[in-house]
């Protein structure tokens, strides 16, 4: 038995294909699919049911795969422990970014980051929290940058910065006419939420649940995309709430639009958050101080409340 054969496993239960499989792990498909006969005939079991299609795995081979994670994982971390005593921070890293901090934040520190770190070889992914959690946990992605708690018993967070929500009040509305705003008088009613799958939106409908001004789970209009609900705003359609970082960059005609809520202003948590294996610590550490560092000076709010995305 090799940690190769368990590698090529892992990427077949990945993939639920052998040449796929094999493209990923850069070897030929005849040579994976022979290492992994070998591996089956010298447990004597049978690891992928190959008569079916996609390839699934047999009951037995569903325990290997979970043993196979631990035994890849434990010899990168043994690689890991050598780097980080030789101080070395390189390699390969690959980050998950959910899409409503990736447009905003990514271009405050990844110049920075890749100028005070080019050894690293940053693979950044733009991915929901649904999906930054599986990749974690399956051991397809070494970090992520996330609106927490997330209450995930395999995944460790660490806090980056509290990014308060600003409303984003059209012409006409029943708000346009205060200059600052409280929680309570939010309406799920009359605010423009992103689709199913953020977490910013489950932030805000958590939010308006604390109002007195929410007689249903009723939404009007839906986006995928933070820029679709300005619009849509503009357009007289409704309010909309948004992350601060992105205020920033809108028009100085949209921010004479922007509601500041009254303090404690309401506020994600976003943090930097990994399986808790803690591999690749040193590269995780070092994004936590560049990421930190370059916020804090962005982010003037301290007095926040946090709201949980957590549904």
């Amino acid at each position: 038995m090799t940690i190769t054969q368990l590698k090529y496993v892992l990427a077949v239960a990945e993939h639920q294909n052998f040449t796929k499989a094999a493209q990923k792990t850069f070897v030929t498909q005849p040579t994976l699919s022979m290492q992994i006969q070998k591996l089956e005939d010298e447990l004597e079991i049978q690891i992928f049911d190959r008569s079916k299609k996609p390839i699934e795995l047999t009951n037995v081979g569903k325990k290997i795969v979970n043993q196979a994670h631990k035994i890849v994982n434990e010899v990168e971390r043994m690689q890991d422990v050598v780097d980080q005593e030789k101080g070395f921070i390189g390699g390969e890293f690959r980050l998950g970014i959910i899409p409503t901090i990736m447009p905003t934040l990514l271009p405050m520190f990844l110049k920075n980051f890749t100028n005070r770190y080019p050894k690293v070889q940053l693979i950044i992914e733009e991915l929901t929290t649904d999906d930054i959690i599986a990749r974690i946990t399956e051991g397809h992605l070494d970090a992520a940058i996330a609106a927490t708690p997330l209450g995930n018993e395999k995944i460790k967070e660490r806090a980056l910065y509290y990014e308060p929500f600003v409303a984003y009040v059209p012409e006409n509305h029943r708000l346009a006419s205060e200059k600052t705003i409280d929680s309570k008088d939010l309406d799920l009613n009359d605010i423009l939420l992103l689709e199913d799958g953020h977490c910013f939106r489950d932030g805000v409908i958590n939010l308006c649940k604390a109002s007195k001004l929410h007689p249903a789970d009723t939404f009007q209009l839906q986006s995928g995309s933070i820029e679709t609900l300005v619009k849509l705003s503009n357009e007289g359609l409704g309010m909309t709430l948004l992350p601060y970082l992105h205020t920033l960059e809108i028009s100085n005609e949209q921010k004479g639009k922007l509601r500041y809520f009254n303090t404690p202003s309401p506020a994600r948590e976003v943090s930097i958050i990994y399986s808790k294996s803690e591999l690749k610590m040193q590269i995780t550490n070092a994004l936590y101080d560049v990421i930190s560092g370059v916020v804090r000076g962005a982010i003037a709010f301290q007095d926040v409340k946090i709201i949980s995305p957590v549904k």
